[in-house]
């Protein structure tokens, strides 16, 4: 039976911190490990863009847990283009960025608050979808009278 590998970093504050629990002593990540942290860490900050699991965990008591707040600033990395870019759900960072103050992670608790967010989410996307709709058809419309007046 191989040793099983459990590494979590958390980073608190400035400096960060490894924890590695493992039946044969390990000193370094490898190549597989960092890559499998990578896929966890972003499914978690992905799962942020929904509110319903954001109230899950604050109902079940998580934001009040200081290691676990901590790991939400740790993750702020994401934010970074380099890492921005295999996001599928952006309005995640903007989560992770509010789940920083206090306030909005005790308001989280409110199965109505969560809704709220929801509703302003859904219809965030149908304006931009819309938008984008009437931005398109200009712009074809556009590149037609271009190609019909250079004619």
């Amino acid at each position: 039976m191989e040793a099983a590998v459990y590494t979590e970093s958390l980073r608190a504050g400035g400096g960060e911190k490894k924890q590695t629990m493992a039946a044969a002593p390990a000193t370094m990540e490898t190549e597989e490990q960092a890559k499998l942290r990578f896929e966890m860490e972003l499914e978690f900050v992905q799962c942020l863009a929904n509110p319903n699991y954001l109230n899950f965990l604050a109902q079940r008591g998580y934001f009040r847990d200081r290691t676990f707040v901590n790991y939400f600033k740790y993750l702020l990395y994401w934010k970074e283009p380099e890492y921005a870019k295999y996001l599928k759900y952006p309005q995640c960072l903007h989560m992770l960025e509010l789940l920083q103050y206090e306030h909005f992670r005790k308001e989280l608790v409110n199965a109505q608050c969560a809704k709220f967010i929801d509703e302003q989410q859904l219809l965030h996307w149908q304006h931009y979808s819309r938008k984008r709709v009437r931005l398109q058809q200009a712009l074809a419309e556009q590149q037609q009278q271009n190609i019909t007046s250079s004619k």
